[in-house]
């Protein structure tokens, strides 16, 4: 993670593009009875210790790392389709529907179909890639419950930020995966 090297040692980029945001203690979660139950329940059910205060900073940064590499991922394959998709559909209506053979129209209308077919499969491939790497949907998880964690806390009466840890809820986060190998996915830090 190239951006590992600006943080602070207790700070995470929470969305990608925001600032730097300092990691609440896991000590300010566990003075909330509630919250330190759902941790101990969740520490189990997902083999992991959400009130580590280094693991739980680990987590965070590998999660922004993966927002980055599903955001370029899609970036990278979406832009070029919307753009030639666009394009074949506006030439079709200004130029080529105007063309007076039909063979050539034709001609025009399957290489251009071929073009955006083969682009949008990329892009299909390429999301289903990330999105159904079963490490990744594990870390997911494990963000997810900790965003919850913090929230609970939070509407409990501790002292943390609105918003925190500063991203969505992820209505589409996978389940949890305990057959997994977590050496699979490595954060850039040398740590996996």
């Amino acid at each position: 993670m190239s951006e590992a090297a600006d943080l602070g040692e207790w700070e995470f980029v929470g969305r990608r593009g925001t600032e730097p945001v300092k990691l609440v203690p896991g000590e300010v979660i566990a003075a909330v009875p509630a919250a330190r139950t759902l941790a101990e329940r969740s520490a189990e059910e997902l083999r992991f210790d959400f009130l580590d205060d280094r693991g739980v900073l680990r987590m965070l940064r590998r999660r922004h790392h993966d927002e980055i590499e599903m955001f370029n991922a899609g970036f990278k394959i979406g832009v070029p389709l919307a753009i030639i998709g666009f394009g074949a559909a506006v030439y079709w209506g200004g130029v080529v529907q105007y063309w007076e053979s039909s063979t050539a129209r034709t001609a025009y209308a399957v290489v251009a179909a071929v073009v955006v077919l083969i682009l949008l499969a990329l892009f299909i491939r390429t999301a289903m890639a990330h999105w159904g790497d079963p490490v990744r949907q594990n870390l997911r998880a494990r963000a997810r419950r900790y965003r919850e964690l913090a929230h609970l806390a939070r509407r409990e009466g501790a002292d943390i930020p609105a918003h925190y840890p500063h991203y969505g809820p992820y209505p589409f986060a996978a389940g949890f995966h305990p057959e997994v190998d977590e050496a699979e996915f490595a954060d850039g830090e040398g740590l996996s």
